[in-house]
């Protein structure tokens, strides 16, 4: 199995048309669907079945799927460390994070790295918990840090760095009196993100954690930003993680409301493809980043072992 035929593969399977699919690749039509043929013999079972919304998996070409993302992706890695080490050019680093984690915690963790390795170019990818995830798979960012859903991808190493408390936060504009439970408040206006987001899922989680069911919300926005904004603005209710409104409370848009029985907590991972050898810029800012958010420096050694036995220390990392 070639990895330009595994990269053809995928996009089909992405995309469900060889049409798109190529020009992903940047092949003729034919010449992917060539590349589906040579791969159908060679493994021999068929991939796709044709219907009429265009190309499916089979159950063998779904089985595939995890294997073909990870020769595409070690082929890609193992290119940029020869790259690297013939090249007087030092490889990136290739963060990538939520908007809010982005502008908040992970700041100073880059500055901290930036002033330790002035050398490493830093690459910072501001995208929604699903974008992430897809890059990561697709071996585009060589680590992210992400709220914890609860589903685990086995590909994956998850290190939580920190909990975030979620808060009920309303305008200080109009501040609302709470008899001090979630259930007197669920008849109320709620602004959340929506289905499918991180944020959303924190929002329900919240609930369920005191046995309630999450109210549908009166607003749905697409910006953890544009609901604070709407919260400030007196459009309702939000339950976020305290990270999401910390400036706004800060500067008095926002008001929190005292839930004694919301103990609920988002916690934050910093999430990395396993493996056979880590880049060094990578383990280096995997100690940083464990060391600013614990204080730990066992925790990296952990890391390290379960990512690569020989990456022990951050010996070798350009200055």
């Amino acid at each position: 199995m070639h990895p330009r035929q595994l990269r053809s593969f995928l996009s089909v399977a992405q995309h469900g048309n060889v049409t798109r699919a190529s020009a992903e690749v940047n092949l003729a039509q034919s010449s992917v669907s060539d590349q589906i043929r040579a791969l159908e013999a060679e493994v021999g079972v068929t991939l796709f079945i044709r219907e009429r919304q265009g190309l499916k998996l089979t159950a063998a070409g779904q089985s595939l799927v995890p294997y073909a993302h990870e020769i595409v992706s070690l082929e890609a890695e193992a290119l940029r460390a020869v790259q690297a080490a013939g090249s007087a050019t030092v490889t990136p680093l290739r963060i990538g994070a939520l908007e809010t984690i982005a502008s908040g915690p992970l700041a100073a963790v880059l500055a901290n790295f930036r002033h330790s390795h002035p050398r490493v170019p830093v690459q910072l990818s501001v995208a929604s918990s699903g974008e992430l995830r897809q890059k990561l798979d697709r071996g585009e960012l060589d680590a992210a840090m992400l709220f914890d859903r609860g589903d685990k991808d086995t590909r994956l190493i998850y290190r939580k760095v920190t909990t975030e408390p979620l808060v009920l936060v309303t305008g200080s504009a109009n501040p609302h009196t709470a008899d001090g439970t979630l259930r007197s408040l669920r008849d109320r206006a709620f602004v959340a993100t929506e289905r499918g987001c991180i944020y959303r899922h924190l929002f329900e989680a919240g609930f369920a954690a005191v046995g309630l069911a999450a109210p549908n919300p009166a607003m749905e926005v697409g910006s953890i930003g544009a609901i604070v904004a709407m919260v400030a603005a007196g459009a309702g209710l939000a339950l976020v993680p305290r990270l999401a409104v910390r400036e706004a409370l800060a500067r008095g848009e926002v008001t929190e409301i005292n839930i004694p029985e919301l103990t609920a907590v988002a916690p934050l991972n910093l999430v990395w493809r396993r493996r056979r050898v880590p880049p060094p810029h990578l383990v280096a800012f995997t100690h940083l980043a464990l060391q600013s958010f614990s204080g730990d420096t066992a925790a990296e050694l952990i890391v390290c072992n379960e990512a690569a036995p020989s990456a022990l220390s951050t010996t070798g990392v350009s200055a």
